[in-house]
C-alpha cells in the first residue's frame, strides 16, 4: 500500500505533537518531517518532497500564506493545507488565492483534519465546515450585481459537472475525459457557468462550490 507522505509545520509543540499522533494514527499516513518556522518547514518540504505539507498560518520567519504561495509556484504538485485560528473570509480568501487546497481551523483539527488530508489527495479542496456559512456569506457580498438580479441562475447539469469539477482541481483535459466531450467543450461549459454566477476566479468558484456542498468528498 503506497502511503500519503506528510510533513507538519507548527511553531507550538503541543500543537505539533497532537497533529504527529494523528497523523502516526492512520496505517495509511507517513509522517516524513516537522518544522517549528516557516524557513525550516521550506527546507523539509524541498528536501522530503512529500504529498501533503500542513501548515500553520502563523509561523515565525515565514507565515502559511506566504510559504503556501512560494510552494505553488516550486512544486506545483505538493498538496497545502493549512491550520488556523482564523475564522473570517479574509483569511481564507488570502489562503485558496495562494494555492491552499485545505483550510482547516484549530479547534476542530482532530475531528477534521483526516478528512482534508484525504479529501485533497484525491483531487479535492476541503474548508472546514465551521466557516462554509461565512463562505456562502462572502460569495454573496463578491459576486458581480448580474448573479443577483432576478431568479438564481440555473446551470446546465453539464455545467455544474464542469464547474464541480474544476472547483476539486481537475484539469480541464481531466474533466474532458471523465465526461467524454473535447477540451474546448469543457472550456465553453465552464465560461457559460462561470458568467451566470457571475464569478471570475477559482477562490470565488471554490468559494461557492463550498458553499453548495460540493466539495464534500
Amino acid at each position: 500500500m503506497t502511503k500519503t507522505r506528510i510533513v507538519l509545520a507548527d511553531d507550538h509543540p503541543i500543537v505539533l505533537d497532537g497533529l504527529r499522533n494523528l497523523i502516526q494514527a492512520e496505517t495509511d499516513f507517513e509522517l516524513v518531517g516537522e518544522a517549528s518556522g516557516g524557513l525550516a518547514a521550506l527546507k523539509v518540504i524541498r528536501d522530503k518532497r512529500p504529498d501533503v505539507a500542513v501548515l500553520d498560518i502563523s509561523m515565525p520567519e515565514l507565515n502559511g500564506i506566504v510559504l503556501s504561495r512560494r510552494l505553488a509556484g516550486e512544486i506545483p504538485a505538493l498538496r497545502v493545507l493549512v491550520l488556523t485560528l482564523h475564522e473570517d473570509r479574509a483569511y481564507l480568501n488570502q489562503a485558496l488565492e495562494a494555492g491552499v487546497r485545505g483550510y482547516v481551523l484549530k479547534r476542530s483539527a482532530v475531528e477534521n483534519l483526516v478528512h482534508a488530508i484525504r479529501a485533497v489527495m484525491v483531487g479535492g479542496t476541503y474548508v472546514d465546515p465551521a466557516i462554509v456559512g461565512r463562505v456562502l456569506e462572502g460569495k454573496r457580498a463578491n459576486s458581480r450585481p448580474a448573479a443577483n438580479k432576478g431568479t438564481a441562475p440555473t446551470l446546465t447539469d453539464r455545467e455544474a459537472a464542469v464547474l464541480k469539477m474544476a472547483a476539486l482541481g481537475f484539469t480541464n483535459k481531466e474533466i474532458a475525459s471523465r465526461i467524454d466531450v473535447g477540451v474546448k467543450s469543457v472550456e465553453t461549459y465552464k465560461a457559460r457557468g462561470l458568467e451566470k454566477l457571475g464569478l471570475r476566479t477559482r477562490a470565488e468558484l471554490v468559494r461557492y462550490a463550498s458553499a453548495q456542498g460540493w466539495l464534500e468528498i
